[in-house]
């Protein structure tokens, strides 16, 4: 099964598998966000993106599943808001250079070369002084089983993430414990990194 298909099976399904609110992390942080336009990775059933609209930011929301975009559609409908939905990629999509004010990532479930490689293009494509939000699994998530898969590769460490945004300046970097309620594939006690980094002007 292919990476997309496989997102696509688990989008098909008509009730939203990580829920329709957004992300704790990113809604106690929304203020550190730098307006206009926003750019959100891996976004499935568009419940962060929905979320940033309603907060006024210009939003484009990425991701490979068709069938999670379809609802992130239906999702930003019933809400009235207007979200830019690009079915792309991310491991060969351009995200620009020096083209969005922030960019949020929230447990997005790549392979750590493929990471990297994205990580480097977020440096790239955010504008001077622009914010990166970040919320992922580190390796403890693993015996914890409470979301995230079985696949180390996708959790990430402080020392990491340092090393492949070569070029942000950290506001916020931690790991922890925390319970994360979203839909019933993210539930329970997890173990996460959370990360607000800026562009250099």
């Amino acid at each position: 099964m292919t990476f997309d298909s496989m997102w696509d099976t688990r989008f098909s399904n008509s009730e939203y598998a990580y829920g329709t609110q957004a992300n704790d992390f990113l809604k106690q942080h929304v203020s550190s966000l730098k307006a206009n336009k926003v750019l959100t990775l891996a976004e499935g059933e568009g419940r962060n993106a929905v979320f940033l609209a309603q907060q006024g930011f210009e939003v484009c929301a990425v991701d490979a599943s068709i069938k999670g975009l379809e609802k992130a559609a239906r999702l930003a409908d019933k809400h009235k808001v207007n979200i830019e939905f690009i079915h792309a990629d991310l491991t060969s999509f351009d995200l620009g250079e020096n083209k969005w004010d922030s960019i949020i990532s929230i447990f997005a479930p790549f392979s750590q070369a493929h990471r990297c490689l994205l990580h480097a293009n977020v440096v790239k494509s955010l504008k001077p002084n622009g914010v990166f939000l970040l919320e992922a699994y580190t390796p403890e998530q693993i015996h914890l089983g409470t979301g995230g898969g079985n696949d180390i590769s996708t959790m990430i460490t402080t020392t990491q993430l340092k090393n492949e945004l070569t070029g942000l300046d950290f506001a916020l970097l931690q790991s922890l414990k925390r319970t994360v309620i979203e839909g019933a594939f993210h539930t329970g006690e997890a173990a996460v990194i959370q990360a607000i980094a800026r562009k250099a002007l």
